[in-house]
């Protein structure tokens, strides 16, 4: 028998499993238990090949595992490993921008933000668990030392079941940092929706599993702040929300500024390019464009738009101006090619 972590191991991660491997034999009872005597849950390996314990460890304890086993020639065999878990120098968490159970975008990037900078990104890739259903062809790449995403090579096909568990917990994430507590969510991928914003045309069309369902006049950024062209991921909606040039730097009362409350709105990258709800220009929509950058729709566009996307849907701007969508801006992570994707980024 082998067990892992074998006697008097120190420092051992309690966020990685206690293993018994029997060789020439079948594993029999085992258990593991902290000093305190409260045992650990685990399970044996159906062929009887060996047990894994099934549960955490705790930070800073001592744990023995007793473990027998019996061998192709009949005879009884047991063995012992006492050890003690790392204590960390620090603890992080993580955050997923995902809801258990929700329905999302074929383009919806899969985002974990952690609380503290990651000494080794390499490791914590390892923690973070993605299960697609079909299997989708991935990779993650890191935006700075505290964010980051995976996203598939391609969109998603719609009905993909997407089963995400950031198990961070009693993982070392490097130089004694740990992670504070697991983050699993199950969400599945809807309708593909892909709306394309014309600058030229003044028009967007809107594709449902690659058929359009609907087209409508809009009105995109005027010369003066045009909006960016590129593929955009819807990102969050709002019902009642007020648009306020401050987010992004130029004060509301200023002559480029202002702060206006719209009645839908949905947001497509952090730099503050939405599209939403517009009655002021409806006259314009279809002919020119006027607005500070966002897309603007009428009332009843913006809503049959917003009760028809999700988080994680395509919009794509074209031939609106010189501005180009930056990948970094939001959750545009199609705005980078799947070979530069798959650099890592800030991994390196």
């Amino acid at each position: 028998m082998t067990l892992t972590p074998a006697q008097g191991a120190a420092d051992v991660a309690p966020g990685e499993p206690v293993t018994v491997a029997v060789a020439d034999g079948k594993v029999g009872e085992v258990k593991l238990a902290g000093a305190d005597g409260k045992v650990v849950a685990g399970k044996p390996k159906e062929d009887g090949s060996g047990w894994e314990s099934a549960e955490p460890l705790g930070y800073g304890k001592t744990y023995t595992v007793t473990a027998a086993a019996t061998g192709t020639d009949g005879k009884p065999v047991t063995a012992t490993s006492t050890f003690s878990t790392s204590k960390p120098g620090k603890q992080i968490g993580v955050s997923i921008n995902l809801v258990e159970g929700e329905t999302v975008g074929v383009g919806l990037p899969l985002i974990f933000t952690f609380t503290g900078n990651v000494p080794d990104k390499a490791a914590t890739e390892k923690a973070l668990k993605i299960v697609t259903e079909p299997q989708a062809e991935g990779a993650f790449h890191w935006f700075g030392e505290k964010t980051v995403m995976w996203r598939p090579k391609e969109y998603f096909k719609p009905g993909t079941k997407i089963s995400v568990n950031a198990a961070i917990y009693g993982k070392n994430l490097g130089n004694n940092t740990f992670g504070r507590e697991d983050k699993p969510a199950k969400v599945v991928v809807g309708d593909k929706l892909v709306a394309t914003a014309d600058g030229g045309t003044h028009q967007m069309k809107v594709v449902v599993n690659d058929q359009e369902v609907k087209q409508m006049p809009i009105s995109m950024g005027k010369p003066s702040s045009s909006t960016p062209a590129g593929t955009y991921t819807v990102m969050s909606e709002h019902t009642g929300y007020t648009m306020d040039s401050g987010t992004y730097g130029v004060p509301s009362d200023s002559k480029a500024g202002y702060r206006t409350f719209v009645k839908y709105a949905v947001r497509m990258s952090n730099s503050g390019i939405f599209y939403h709800s517009a009655p002021w220009s409806v006259g314009s929509q279809g002919k020119r464009n006027v607005s500070h950058g966002c897309i603007n729709l009428s009332t009843e566009n913006a809503k049959w738009l917003m009760d028809t996307s999700k988080k994680g849907d395509i919009i794509t701007v074209a031939n609106s101006g010189p501005q180009v969508l930056e990948p970094t801006d939001g959750w545009s992570v199609w705005q980078m090619s799947w070979d530069d994707w798959k650099t890592g980024g800030d991994r390196n």
